[in-house]
């Protein structure tokens, strides 16, 4: 194909639209998803495998980005705060503090308000537990949860906790009522919470006071009080009735106040594909937690790069539904995982707790000094100098030694200077000089329109001895069409000037005589008159300007004759 062809498509792409599809792409089946077991206790068996799982649960919580927790009960249990469904947790030991016959579980069952006796019951277990909560101090594991808050990787922690231990750290504080729309806080209290009570009636929230709570009869409520108080005694009309408080903790057989806000801060989380999906401290007995981690443990195994562990010291529960659930499964303790981890916690400042030693760091590192090597030219090297360098320096410069090299920060290895390149010379656009007309001063056209760029001088023409011209005829005034216009057109300003062309020379003319007979039959003819000629044959050709009307001029007849004043028609040859 030529270069000067056009190039089109169908030279360079060649379809074959009766040829076989091109091959699909090829699946890439992945691999089965297995479980995998660590277990903490036995630390001095571990063998390669283990390790191997325990860099994979550390870089679990290093880098993953967008984590979500589930924790129970068991997170705080190293704070000095019990569990529930342990051999040492409060449904073991509540039965026998309180006298109850069945289970400790009673008492978190909303039926606790029928009877005066399970009421006071209540109202003493729930004053001890605010009791313990504000005297404990948050574990290790709680502090690494502050930490990927505070690093932005965590994406959500759901607390069935009610000590409030988490949501006192400010990386995880939430908010009291959860709002059903966004944005919502880093922590999702699922069961409420002892750091605030409620009033059954006018729903007004309040800090907890433990010491309200004493004795069968749960306390009224402030508010209400007033309320009641202006409307019967100001306003003489009856009682609403008055509220009373309550901690503001879900029992089981009651309905979630918090129940909308959390299925919709689910729904946001399980769009949003959790990378990383941590269930710690719980027995997940509770059907709507249960149901939730078997979503989020789906949507997080369907990525390629998606883990979820679980973190015990109990085994992982069993049922059809959570079945193939689990990357990880970790027996041991949450702080155990907290310090093999060990992320920094979010009160501690990295710059803060950086120790350096000044006086090592100042003979280690700032003892070294610069040494800049400078060659010196003299004048009988200078020539030599100048072959290997473009630049070269001043041979009267003198070098003065760096003082403080310490304060200088860098400096440049003497070298030859690039050469700078001439600027190319540019050409200034140049104006039209003005033209001058025929009869205009032909000085005016070689002038320049530019002031700063002076015309280029030339040579002076040599002056031809004017030729001896031959005294023109007199031409009668009748031949003439208009005044010379030499002397007005050179007072006209000319919009375009013409190269005036050379006149040819001027042949003598004789002088014509006419007759009386042919004046006359001109001027009284009928017949279009045509344009005045010259003698030499030629029309007379009017110059451009401004001209005045010509002038009629009297004609006398000759001597001699007699004219009348207006001759008929066809009589003029009989007059003459």
């Amino acid at each position: 194909m030529k270069p000067s062809e056009p190039v089109s498509v169908e030279n360079e792409i060649h379809v074959n639209p009766d040829g076989p599809p091109p091959a699909k792409r090829r699946r890439v089946e992945r691999k089965p998803r297995t479980t995998e077991y660590l277990d903490l206790k036995a630390a001095s068996e571990q063998s390669e495998k283990d390790e191997r799982l325990l860099e994979q649960l550390t870089r679990l919580i290093r880098k993953k980005k967008k984590i979500v927790i589930i924790a129970g009960a068991g997170i705080s249990v190293s704070a000095g705060i019990p569990d529930f469904r342990s051999s040492t947790g409060l449904f073991a030991s509540l039965p026998k503090e309180h006298k109850l016959k069945g289970s400790g579980k009673h008492l978190f069952d909303a039926s606790v308000y029928k009877h005066d006796s399970t009421t006071s019951s209540f109202h003493s277990m729930v004053r001890d537990l605010s009791h313990l909560t504000k005297n404990a101090e948050p574990t290790p594991f709680h502090h690494l949860i502050a930490s990927l808050a505070k690093e932005g990787r965590l994406l959500r922690l759901y607390t069935q906790n009610v000590d409030g231990l988490d949501t006192s750290m400010p990386p995880l504080s939430t908010t009291v009522p959860l709002h059903p729309k966004g944005p919502w806080p880093k922590t999702i209290q699922l069961h409420g919470g002892l750091g605030k009570m409620v009033c059954s009636k006018c729903n007004e929230i309040s800090d907890f006071v433990g010491s309200l709570f004493e004795g069968p009869e749960a306390p009224l409520c402030k508010g209400c009080e007033e309320t009641d108080n202006v409307r019967t005694s100001h306003a003489g009309k009856r009682s609403h009735g008055i509220g009373r408080l309550r901690p503001r903790m879900v029992l089981y057989n009651e309905y979630n106040p918090d129940e909308e806000s959390i299925a919709n801060v689910v729904r946001a989380d399980i769009r949003s594909r959790p990378d990383a999906i941590i269930v710690v401290g719980t027995s997940m007995k509770i059907p709507g937690v249960r149901n939730m981690v078997k979503d989020m443990c789906r949507v997080t195994r369907e990525r390629k790069d998606g883990v979820t562990a679980w973190i015990n010291l109990e085994p992982e529960p069993t049922g059809a539904d959570l079945k193939n659930c689990w990357d990880l499964v970790v027996q041991g303790k949450c702080d155990d995982v907290a310090s093999l981890v060990h992320l920094p916690r979010y009160d501690e400042n990295v710059e803060e707790t950086m120790v350096v030693d000044e006086k090592k760091y100042k003979e280690d590192v700032r003892r070294v000094k610069l040494e800049v090597e400078i060659r010196k030219t003299t004048p009988e090297a200078s020539a030599s100098v100048k072959t290997e360098s473009r630049d070269s320096s001043p041979l009267g410069a003198k070098l003065q030694p760096v003082q403080n090299v310490q304060n200088v920060q860098g400096m440049p290895t003497p070298s030859a200077s690039p050469k700078v390149r001439a600027a190319l010379p540019t050409i200034k656009p140049q104006k039209q000089s003005k033209l001058s007309f025929a009869g205009t001063d032909g000085s005016a056209a070689g002038k320049s329109t530019t002031k700063d760029r002076k015309a280029p001088k030339r040579k002076p023409r040599q002056s031809k001895k004017a030729e001896p011209k031959p005294p023109k005829a007199p031409i009668s005034n009748k031949f003439k069409a208009s005044k010379s216009s030499s002397a007005a057109s050179s007072k006209i300003p000319a919009k375009r000037d013409y190269e005036s062309e050379p006149k040819p020379e001027q042949v003598p003319v004789e002088p014509v005589v006419l007759s009386p007979r042919s004046v006359m039959r001109d001027e009284f003819s009928l017949r279009p008159r045509s344009k005045p000629i010259n003698p030499t044959g030629s029309q007379i050709t009017y110059q451009a300007g401004p001209t005045t009307p010509p002038q009629q001029t009297t004609r006398l007849p000759p001597p001699g004759t007699i004219s009348p004043t207006s001759k008929p028609r066809g009589f003029a040859s009989l007059i003459d």
